[in-house]
């Protein structure tokens, strides 16, 4: 009597457990079925901590697998109602099939659990372009990161094998957290795809952009020389160098890098402008005036080298003026002779202007100093010309 009450009671135990494991194969059948809705339902019953029966259930590897399933096929489905069964359902599923490896201890599902996680990765990656095209960036950030994860999960690996590693992941992580505004975690990512060489001299300018956004610049000037020791022939890194020099008036670096990068590229007419640029900040003019020259020897169409030596001889002028000007109003001889030297100027700086303006001809910069020198000099039909121009141009 004994022995059919304890066998009775086995029985009872065993119906409860499969009743309850049952909701786990209707929630399979129903997602197998595409009936999304039944199978959320049926999973999540299966899962109710609060539900005396699901304690079965809660700790069976299966119940986990055939979860992540479900969220998954929601994120496939069409059907924007299905959709609409979860807010974020590829991150649920990793996380349901990596508790279905945690509870795994036989090692049973291994082999489907990573045909899922396999899919998975296709969908994080889907997900991830989407969400970048949609400038959803935390949402690309987090895709990628996933993905990183999976690939990182032993259940993935061979015995003993190490994670391969996705650079080109590891480097859209830097773009989507760059923007996304996550600074610090676009640096994180950008110095790993960095560290394997990926993209190259890119990479490291990315990384200095990211610096400059915290904003830092010590960190900015690292990494570009670093990219540099890396990558000397990187004309866009050694760019990067000597504007960030110019900008905390280095000179002396920023000459530096010039001369180095006309070394490297002597056509490059941008290195020449730029080292006119600097020797003008230096007011070493003739420099500038030689670097300048030799920026439109090299580019004929260069706007910014030719208005830069006009205002060179138009800022001559005008010092020359004031030296007029501080003459003593009893030598009107020398007044004269000193206001003579300044048109001197004055008449060098109209050939750059000009050609500026005949560049660019809607440029105010270039018609506004040409109005001003061709009234100073009384060359009065060109005068005409440009106020008409000038007119057309404010209309």
């Amino acid at each position: 009597m004994k022995r059919t009450l304890l066998l009775l009671a086995l029985m009872i135990g065993v119906t409860a457990a499969f009743a309850q494991k049952g909701k786990v194969i209707s929630a399979q059948s129903y997602k197998d079925q595409q009936k999304l809705e039944e199978a959320l339902e049926a999973i999540n019953i299966a899962i109710d901590p609060s539900n005396p029966k699901s304690e079965k259930s809660i700790p069976w590897s299966k119940t986990w697998e055939v979860r992540g399933q479900i969220y998954q096929a929601i994120y496939q489905s069409n059907d924007e109602n299905v959709k609409k069964l979860a807010d974020n359902p590829l991150t649920t599923a990793l996380e349901s099939f990596k508790k279905a490896i945690e509870l795994d201890e036989k090692k049973r599902s291994v082999g489907a659990i990573k045909i899922s996680l396999t899919l998975l990765t296709s969908d994080f990656t889907d997900q991830a372009v989407k969400a970048f095209n949609n400038n959803d960036y935390e949402l690309a950030l987090e895709s990628f990161k996933n993905i990183l994860d999976i690939e990182g999960l032993p259940v993935m690996l061979e015995d003993g094998a190490e994670a391969t590693v996705d650079t080109v992941i590891i480097y859209n992580a830097g773009l989507a957290a760059y923007n996304a505004k996550k600074y610090d975690e676009a640096i994180h990512f950008y110095k790993e795809a960095a560290s394997y060489g990926y993209n190259g001299a890119r990479t490291y300018e990315l990384l200095a952009q990211t610096y400059i956004e915290k904003p830092d610049t010590v960190g900015a000037l690292k990494m570009l020389q670093e990219g540099f020791e890396k990558y000397p022939e990187s004309s866009s890194i050694m760019v990067q160098l000597i504007n960030i020099y110019l900008n905390a008036n280095m000179v002396d670096d920023a000459m530096k890098y010039l001369n180095l990068a006309i070394e490297q590229d002597p056509e490059n007419a941008t290195y020449h402008f730029a080292k006119g640029s600097l020797y003008d900040k230096l007011e070493e003019t003739q420099k500038a005036v030689e670097c300048y020259a030799k920026a439109v020897e090299l580019k004929e169409d260069y706007y910014d080298a030719y208005y830069n030596l006009g205002t060179i001889y138009y800022n001559l002028g005008v010092k020359q003026v004031d030296v007029a000007n501080a003459v003593p109003t009893n030598q009107p001889d020398k007044y004269d002779e000193e206001i003579a030297k300044a048109d001197v100027e004055f008449k060098k700086a109209i050939p750059y202007m000009e050609k500026a303006s005949e560049i660019n001809p809607d440029d105010l910069y270039a018609l506004e100093a040409l109005k001003t020198l061709y009234y100073r000099l009384k060359m009065m039909d060109k005068y005409d010309s440009v106020m008409k121009r000038l007119s057309e141009l404010n209309q």
